[in-house]
């Protein structure tokens, strides 16, 4: 073992807790029980099987309010595998579930024996027909795939609100659709054709000519049986009609009985229930949608009103006018949303009885924008509209940012009203359909209702489509609160039933919410049909049993999670899983949200439990360690939990004094730290890599490998001694290279002048000289400090840093120009909770800018390009995200190249500082679908602006990064 290898313990909860009711129990903490884990580990492959308590814990959860513990999770590759798993499952009386996202509501992701991960080698998209069609694996995003659909001008017709994280996979098994998709624009009506792996193992292709007769020979009984079906449901012309009139509206309640009237074959019956079917019938593999125009004019409007009954009873207008979408809010829901970045804060003294439409017009060119915008204006007027704080307007803008914040509020429904709920409650979503003509009736039925059961429900909904929203929250572990829960849902149900004939569910899907009461709404002849197909294409019950068809009249109150306390960062977590996407160590270990997970399980447990005690040995690597803090997760979520500060946080309750005593130590002599540095890179140089690459992987053994950098070849040679001269008189602005462009150098190959140099060059031909103090050295963004956890050092080199940028800039005079993204983060915000009160002052008067932007908004438009390269891609770092200045790296990209490209999959590289040093399989795995990407052709140029970024992305893509400002001295040398 390490010498200084960190133990479990030092992450143990220390509140005192008692056993919770919904704890995973003692007898799985040796977690997948053989010879299930021996018999599929032989069947796949060790790297495919995941059997640790951690890993079912981290599956057991997902956005629903449902929990449910798998025997044994497996991550599948292809088909082979996938026809693998269903034949061991047939052959051993086993069940199966597929996983993708875990965004669903409604627990339909979620398996008591064998699931299946089909997000992690399920994803990309080829765009057909010049963006008419686009064939997508089951798991990308739809963020993802409208990204690259956006440069053919075009979209996918489904929305949902979980786009930056549902995947196509689930979409299509829901059915679900979202802002604008209503009933004509969802997957069932713009699915070209599926290809789908059966129960039995036989793989579909609907597009294929002969797929019928492929079908036909592999499994003839499922063909007869299809059309017999067919032939009874269309001899019943009550049943027929009561069919169609039930798709009128928005419905995913139960299977899609309409296919066996829109399909005259088998496999276009099975194409038509497929989409809905919550991986009951099979494993879709593939979907070609036809895609729609992405029309790029938009007006949009949020407007206010006294009451959500009056919000509701003006929706028809809207839909007259010719509004794509009108979305509800009530009080409730736009009070909560004040949590989201960029909501108005005045948001939160709105009257409870407020309730607002969002209301958007999109069209392909001016003058149509200008006859919706006439219309809407004509919709607008005698409306009974308020405006009861300031940020009101009412009115229709076009201003990108605005309708940016509108709609980011909106998305927010769920996550953003789920985080502001009670400390340790469970949140239920519930989502049902009602003719859009009695949509204030249903409203204030719905309002009275909660009122009855004592809940203080939030609602919101896509308006235009009579489709609604709301939240409740109860303690699942008490019993009265999952009786009054009960209680309601009985009421709920039988209201949206019996007195509008509307959709239990209208694009959530049935899952185990609302399985009990399919019948209720579809009575027992449909319902009956339903269970009879089921059993024609899963006669063995194999795939997602209790998921859509369930005969116990309490299922839905079986599986309910209890939602214990943790660190008061992440507490809020309602486990949607927007934050996985966008995390580097999602192919490899655990995302934010399995960390949090994870942490509330060891909640569940008693001190010392043998579960406890696994999840504590895996969380050090598997959490802590391989999180590289990027905090990309606190942009995704919206209500910002920053889970990488929580990481952070756990490795300092993991330093031993010792090692915080030694951090500070380090952080006082960093002057010299700096010159050993700089001066050990240009050792390397004679020494060679193999040797280093030796002598660093034994210490790293000895020591400990989250102490001790690995060596990597692609590690540059030593930057200048000193750096360029420069006044400070006439100066502009005070230049500050970061430490570690005054460690390391450029890239090898690079002929042209050092960053510095670059940064001072192009300044002065602008116009705006910058001078660098001659005291720099021994000072830092604190941000090593701040990255590992090391409290002590970061305290000192955080206060050191803001007393000198204070005497630099002349008391803030001067801005400060940065030459790392994420060094300008670290002094612009992540010092200041580690300065004294005093210099919080001092950091209040400085000016920290961004060396992108000093270039972008001060250079640029005083700069004459003499040249231009063909074609650069682009790095943007997390760093620009937080700090946003994207925009500006492509700004001077711009200016540099005729062509630029950002990757549609560029995300944080993990290369962290040192982090990917530390643990390179971080870096590896969170770059590998943009190295893809980027290696797909050539570029003239690759450019970013951090050099560990660079360094990062040069590993991972065997090309040279270089900083974009070093291009622009290129381009604008005389």
């Amino acid at each position: 073992m390490p010498l200084l290898e960190p133990k479990p313990e030092a992450l143990r909860p220390g509140a005192a807790r008692s056993a919770s009711h919904d704890r995973v129990l003692d007898g799985r903490a040796a977690g997948t029980p053989e010879p299930l884990r021996g018999e599929l580990t032989a069947l796949l492959g060790p790297e495919k099987v995941l059997w640790k308590v951690s890993d079912l814990v981290k599956y057991a959860s997902d956005a629903s309010p449902y929990r449910f513990v798998p025997q044994v999770v497996v991550v599948p590759e292809d088909i082979d595998d996938i026809s693998a798993i269903l034949s061991y499952a047939h052959g051993k009386g086993r069940e199966v579930v597929f996983r993708a996202a875990g965004t669903s509501l409604n627990g339909q992701a979620q398996g008591e024996d064998i699931l299946v991960d089909v997000r992690h080698h399920w994803t990309g998209i080829e765009v057909l027909d010049d963006g008419a069609q686009a064939r997508i694996r089951p798991g990308t995003t739809v963020m993802r795939a409208n990204a690259t659909l956006a440069r053919y001008g075009r979209l996918l017709g489904p929305d949902p609100a979980s786009a930056i994280a549902c995947t196509i996979g689930g979409v299509v098994a829901n059915n679900a659709s979202g802002m604008t998709a209503g009933t004509t624009r969802n997957s069932y009506r713009t699915v070209s054709s599926l290809t789908f792996v059966l129960p039995s193992g036989t793989v579909v292709d609907t597009a294929d000519p002969a797929a019928d007769e492929l079908l036909a020979h592999a499994e003839p009984r499922l063909c007869e049986e299809l059309l017999a079906l067919k032939a009874e449901i269309e001899a019943d012309t009550e049943l027929t009609a009561r069919i169609r009139a039930k798709y009128e509206i928005k419905n995913t309640n139960g299977y899609r009985l309409d296919a066996f009237l829109d399909g005259s074959t088998p496999v276009q019956i099975l194409r038509g229930l497929m989409v809905g079917s919550e991986g009951t019938f099979g494993f879709i593999s593939e979907v070609v949608f036809d895609t729609l125009p992405l029309d790029r004019k938009v007006s949009s409007a949020l407007l206010f009103f006294p009451s959500l009954t009056a919000a509701a009873a003006a929706v028809p207008r809207f839909n007259e006018a010719g509004a794509i979408a009108v979305e509800l809010m009530d009080g409730n829901t736009l009070r909560a949303s004040v949590s989201v970045q960029g909501v108005p804060a005045d948001w939160a003294e709105l009257p409870k009885e407020t309730a607002a439409l969002l209301v958007e017009f999109r069209a392909p060119d001016e003058p149509g924008q200008e006859a919706y915008e006439r219309a809407a204006a004509t919709a607008v007027k005698g409306l009974d509209l308020v405006a009861p704080v300031a940020s009101v307007t009412n009115e229709f803008t076009r201003e990108t940012k605005a309708i940016s914040g509108y709609w980011k509020a909106r998305k927010a429904f769920v996550t953003a009203v789920g985080g502001s709920r009670p400390s340790g409650t469970t949140l239920i979503t519930e989502d049902f359909a009602v003719p859009p003509s009695q949509l204030a009736d249903a409203c204030e039925s719905l309002l009275r209702l909660q009122a009855e059961h004592g809940f203080d429900a939030a609602v919101a909904g896509h308006a235009a489509h009579g489709n609604l929203h709301f939240l409740l929250a109860f303690d699942a572990a008490k019993p009265s609160d999952v009786d009054r829960y009960a209680a309601f849902m009985d009421d709920f149900c039988r209201l949206t039933v019996e007195r509008f004939d509307g959709s239990l569910k209208a694009e959530h899907a049935t899952g185990r919410n609302i399985a009990p009461f399919l019948e209720l709404e579809w009575g027992p002849k449909a319902t009956e049909l339903m269970w009879r197909t089921k059993q024609v294409i899963d006669p063995d019950g194999v795939l997602a049993p209790r998921i859509v068809l369930d005969r116990d009249p309490k299922a839905h109150l079986r599986g309910l999670k209890t939602i214990p306390e943790v660190e008061l960062i992440a507490d809020p977590c309602i486990e949607c899983g927007f934050c996985e996407p966008t995390c580097p160590s999602e192919d490899l270990t655990t995302t934010p949200r399995q960390r949090i997970v994870l942490r509330r399980e060891m909640m569940r447990q008693p001190n010392g439990s043998p579960v406890e005690t696994e999840l504590l040995d895996a969380y050090g690597y598997d959490a802590v360690d391989t999180c590289a803090g990027d905090s990309t997760c606190k942009i995704a979520c919206p209500v910002g939990i920053d889970t990488g500060a929580m990481m952070k946080d756990f490795r300092h309750q993991r330093h031993s004094p010792r090692e915080e005593r030694i951090a500070a130590l380090t952080a006082k002599n960093f002057k010299a730290v700096e010159a050993s540095a700089r001066l050990a890179v240009a050792a390397a140089d004679r020494i060679g890599d193999r040797l280093l690459e030796t002598v660093t992987g034994l210490a790293r053994k000895a020591v400990r490998p989250d102490l001790v950098p690995e060596w990597l070849p692609e590690i540059p040679g030593a930057a200048a001694r000193k750096l360029p001269r420069t006044s400070r008189v006439g100066a502009s602005a005070v230049y500050y290279p970061a430490c570690v462009n005054r460690i390391f150098g450029g890239p090898d190959d690079h002929r042209g002048p050092s960053l510095p140099q670059a940064v001072v060059a192009v300044s002065a031909r602008a116009g705006k000289p910058v001078w660098i103090p001659e005291d720099v050295a021994g000072t830092c963004c604190a941000t090593i400090w701040h990255s590992k956890g090391y409290d002590e050092g970061n305290v000192v080199m955080a206060n050191r840093i803001v007393e000198a940028a204070w005497g630099w800039t002349a008391g803030g005079r001067l801005p400060l120009v940065v030459d790392a993204s994420s060094c300008t983060l670290g002094i612009a915000h992540e010092v200041v909770p580690y300065l004294t009160d005093e210099n919080r002052e001092l950091h209040r008067e400085l000016s920290i800018v961004d060396s992108l932007v000093w270039a972008a908004d001060e250079l640029l438009p005083e700069l004459t390009i003499l040249r231009k390269t063909g074609s650069a891609v682009l790095h943007p770092t997390c760093s620009m995200q937080h700090l946003g200045d994207v925009d500006q790296l492509r700004a001077v990209a711009e200016a540099c190249a005729e062509e630029v490209v950002v990757p549609d999959d560029a995300g944080c590289c993990a290369f962290a500082g040192d982090r990917g040093m530390l643990h390179k399989e971080l870096t590896a795995s969170a770059t590998a679908k943009e190295a893809a990407e980027v290696n797909s052709r050539e570029y003239d140029v690759y450019l970013s602006a951090n050099r560990m970024c660079e360094i990062g992305m040069d590993r991972a893509t065997g090309r040279e990064y270089h900083s974009v400002l070093m291009e622009l001295e290129r381009a604008t040398r005389p």
